[in-house]
């Protein structure tokens, strides 16, 4: 679903990214975990299309296409989902207009029909319970006011709404408590989990992994993956250390 080839990116004239090389497939589910500096945030950052950031060499094949042909919102209704590390609040628009707005122009993309008001209300309300957030949190302002874990917890639901073939989730367990880091993973899980989409995960700590189990897991280091492995490369990354692990690679 997902190619990377040779990525060179930098930001602010900073090379940050430095021949990353990566595949994901459908129905798999890659976590990538690295050091503070490691080009993690950026990686995904690139892939979303956000501004500032510079693609120097190297391409990223996203379902056949060519990804960097894609403006942001046109990489988002063909499918592609970023999830950010820390989301940002909207005042003065509610989670369920900002929702449908979202959801009914990525099928206007597609060329679907939109949905009414009852179809949408009750999407919103099958996605939410996955994420034990209540109907009245979706009417307020977009995370104004949220927790760090009801940050994630909105999220997730709207990556749900979405629907979409692919995640990039950037750090999706910082800021969370046990219950609400087991809450997220569950709904990452009923989400995504499908023979038919693909994730990639990025965060720091195999607690996460403990829900998200993952098919394969990669080391990012200075702007290059410098190890992939099973699972057992994420026990070993903590209990050894990036330091131990980056050393054999």
């Amino acid at each position: 679903m997902l190619k990377i080839d040779n990525l060179h990116a930098e930001t602010g004239g900073k090379a940050i990214l430095k021949g990353l090389t990566l595949e994901v497939a459908a129905g798999e589910i890659h976590a990538i975990m690295g050091p503070n500096g490691a080009g993690k945030s950026t990686l995904a950052n690139v892939l979303g299309g956000k501004p500032g950031y510079d693609v120097t060499q190297g391409s990223v094949t996203f379902r056949g296409q060519d990804l960097f042909a894609l403006d942001p919102h046109e990489r988002a209704a063909e499918g592609l989902y970023l999830g950010f590390q820390y989301p940002v609040e909207i005042p003065g628009v509610s989670n369920v207009q900002f929702l449908r707005e979202a959801a009914n122009a990525q099928r206007a993309y597609r060329g679907e029909e939109p949905l009414s008001g009852g179809d949408f209300l009750k999407l919103a309300r099958e996605k939410a319970g996955l994420l034990k957030m209540d109907m009245d949190m979706l009417k307020r302002q977009v995370n104004v006011g949220f927790s760090g874990g009801e940050k994630k917890r909105a999220e997730m639901v709207q990556m749900g709404i979405l629907d979409p073939a692919f995640a990039v989730l950037d750090e999706t367990d910082s800021g969370l408590d046990i219950d609400a880091l087991r809450v997220v993973g569950d709904g990452i899980n009923a989400i995504m989990r499908s023979p038919d989409k693909g994730v990639l995960l990025i965060t720091h700590y195999q607690r996460l992994l403990e829900v998200v189990k993952p098919d394969k897991v990669s080391v990012l280091a200075d702007g290059r993956i410098v190890q992939t492995g099973g699972p057992e490369l994420a026990h070993r990354l903590e209990n050894e250390g990036y330091d131990a692990v980056m050393a054999d690679a």
